[in-house]
């Protein structure tokens, strides 16, 4: 245990190494990549030249430092199989943001031993907010330590949320009535499409509290170790643990730790209209 707790902080440095890299490269090639042309893996979901390129970058890192670890990335899924360390890998959180020209996307890198989050990194390229976190270490942003908020009561909060690429087509958990009554609880809403971006503002204090249905492992194990490391929480929409080992979505709920219950019990309303306005943390 004590070599996996010394490892930690070379795990840190490939994850900021990869991130940086390869968000510097979608900031310096984004005209050049969607040139290139954007390609659509479902009726809504994007992907472009950056998210191929970004990801074979990022690859090649962690290959180079890390030869024998496994890694689960967006573009080509699991790349090897059976090793005690695994990474996950967003090479372009917020494709849609990316194609239109809206300038809010990032890069997510993150490193599990058995389950575990070890590390984890983040990169904003267009303000080159750099975020790293380290089991045990921290939650930092170039170089400062990040500290979640300390509001105490739901609707005195802001939250952020997103929706699934399938919104079109999904007759349930389309998260519109969680929405409603977040909308109704809380002091204010914002939607970023980039929950790796959602998760470190959660990290640096300026959201409270983060919920969305329906997203793959490598979208968020980066963002839920910044949580972490920062003095959050984050669990299921039921409050249990997430298990990212398994390949399927997962609903995740994250906040200040102040405010989560009250967020957990928005969330258990679900489709049955408002009961009353929730209380505090």
């Amino acid at each position: 245990m004590a070599k996996l707790a010394d490892d930690i902080p070379t795990f840190m440095e490939t994850a900021r190494m990869a991130a940086e890299r390869a968000g510097r490269l979608l900031r310096e090639h984004w005209q050049e990549f969607l040139a290139a042309g954007i390609g659509f893996k479902g009726p809504v979901d994007l992907v472009t030249e950056g998210d191929r390129r970004s990801e074979a970058a990022i690859v090649e890192i962690i290959r180079s430092r890390h030869p024998d670890h496994d890694l689960l990335t967006e573009e080509r899924g699991a790349l090897g199989e059976g090793a005690d360390h695994r990474w996950l890998v967003d090479p372009l959180d917020g494709t849609t943001n990316y194609a239109h020209g809206f300038p809010v996307f990032a890069v997510s890198v993150a490193v599990e031993y058995r389950g575990q989050l070890q590390a984890a990194a983040v990169y904003e390229p267009v303000s080159e907010r750099s975020y790293v976190a380290g089991r045990g270490r921290g939650a930092w942003r170039n170089g400062r330590r990040l500290t979640v908020s300390t509001v105490e009561e739901l609707d005195r909060s802001l939250l952020a949320t997103g929706f699934a690429y399938d919104l079109r087509e999904a007759e349930e958990e389309t998260n519109l009535d969680h929405f409603d009554h977040f909308s109704r609880a809380a002091q204010g809403i914002r939607r970023l499409g980039a929950a790796a971006m959602d998760l470190c503002w959660v990290a640096e204090g300026w959201l409270d509290g983060f919920w969305e249905y329906r997203l793959h492992p490598w979208d968020v194990a980066a963002g839920i170790l910044l949580v972490e490391e920062a003095g959050g929480r984050v669990t299921g929409f039921r409050g249990e643990a997430l298990d990212l080992r398994q390949l399927r979505l997962v609903n995740i709920v994250a906040s200040n730790g102040r405010i989560h219950d009250a967020m957990l019990r928005v969330l258990e309303q679900g489709r049955t209209g408002m009961r009353g306005t929730p209380g505090g943390g």
